[in-house]
């Protein structure tokens, strides 16, 4: 009886959560689902001739118990072994629904916010530039954490900052755009 209990209170729960997680929407006028990122979002180096600017991202149905924000940018496809970060930003504050494009880099970031180092080495997005011939996967992830702040060093590994956001977080959504060269 206790069991049955029990496994019924966990199925109500993780019910709750995934219709919560299923109204926090990522939305962007700059990318879009399945479509190619443009030249704005491609990086300037490594090969690569692009405008290296951030994608504009709005959130909307963010769970209440909301506190901070965390964004990422993610090559699964890149040929490391274990993917490529373009983009990590985290203790964007609750009161934040949106980044304007183009605002990596600049004091357009909400106050508070960090920026970590992209795995090109350098602080801030860092655009598309998968070898050339190869289309790639660029997973733009707004995450909800139940946390104030991320007590992460400004200088970070992306491995410490996924685990500390994936550890705290309420809920996720997500936008897969695609780049070839």
């Amino acid at each position: 009886m206790l069991r049955t209990l029990l496994a019924t209170t966990l199925i109500l729960v993780a019910g709750a959560l995934t219709a919560q997680a299923a109204d926090f929407k990522l939305t962007s006028k700059t990318i879009a689902e399945g479509a190619p990122l443009s030249a704005e979002q491609v990086f300037e180096g490594f090969g690569c001739t692009g405008g290296n600017l951030s994608p504009d991202l709005s959130w909307t149905g963010v769970p209440e118990s909301t506190k901070s924000f965390a964004i990422t940018a993610y090559d699964p496809d890149a040929p490391t072994g274990s993917g490529w970060w373009h983009w990590n930003v985290v203790n964007i504050p609750a009161a934040t629904a949106a980044l304007a494009a183009g605002a990596s880099h600049t004091d357009a970031m909400p106050k508070g916010a960090l920026e970590l180092v992209s795995d090109y080495g350098a602080v801030g997005f860092g655009g598309a530039c998968p070898p050339p011939g190869e289309v790639h996967r660029y997973i733009f992830t707004v995450h909800a954490l139940k946390t104030d702040k991320l007590d992460i060093p400004a200088n970070a590994s992306n491995a410490l900052a996924g685990y500390m956001i994936n550890a705290n977080a309420l809920a996720k959504a997500s936008i897969t755009a695609v780049f070839k060269r």
